[in-house]
């Protein structure tokens, strides 16, 4: 996709980060129709967090920074209920925004800069264990391959996905250019929470 461009939006109550991947189970017809439609042209749809409003019904309003997402799997095992996989690729800023008689919204966006990435500091090694220990417990297609331990752009993005941390904190977190700033943050959190073994 250029730097400039539109974009179908999906507003869920979840936040998207490069490189996630997002499950959805897709019923509305109107998500339904932009689902055949990626598939279709192998273009990505847009993941915003809903500033204000719900999933189901009226047209939410989103937060105005995103992620592209392209759906990698998809099945539809009954009638009416397709179930996909999204992989999280750039982020993008909202620039205008219509919504189509269906409640369908699409939005002009631009993309922004990739965020920085640097091996992961020694002094964020708690959080490189606790993402090791997770991925010894449940798997590692819990996370889109490859497995990066020691980026702080990929380290921080899974931990900020699977940590309890609110919705609102999670999409300041996924704004954030800065990767090692992310993990500073993500630090604090863990220590205050007792989970990196310092008090």
């Amino acid at each position: 996709m250029p730097a400039r461009g539109e974009v179908a939006l999906f507003p869920l109550q979840a936040v998207l980060f490069p490189g996630g991947l997002l499950p959805l189970r897709v019923f509305e017809q109107r998500y339904m129709e932009l689902a055949k439609e990626c598939l279709k042209s192998d273009t990505p749809f847009g993941v915003c967090l809903i500033r204000e409003g719900a999933e189901i019904g009226a047209p939410a309003i989103p937060e105005e920074v995103g992620c592209l997402a392209r759906i990698v799997q998809w099945d539809m095992q009954q009638l009416g209920l397709l179930q996909i996989t999204a992989r999280g690729e750039r982020r993008f800023r909202i620039m205008d925004r219509q919504v189509e008689p269906n409640g369908l919204a699409r939005a002009q966006v631009r993309l922004l800069g990739e965020e920085s990435d640097a091996e992961v500091p020694a002094r964020f090694a708690a959080c490189r264990r606790l993402l090791e220990l997770v991925v010894e417990q449940r798997g590692a297609d819990l996370f889109a391959a490859p497995l990066r331990f020691d980026s702080s752009a990929w380290l921080s993005a899974r931990l900020t996905e699977i940590l309890p941390v609110p919705l609102a904190a999670k999409q300041k977190l996924m704004e954030l250019d800065d990767s090692l700033q992310r993990l500073e943050i993500l630090q604090k959190f863990l220590e205050q929470h007792g989970l990196t073994g310092s008090r």
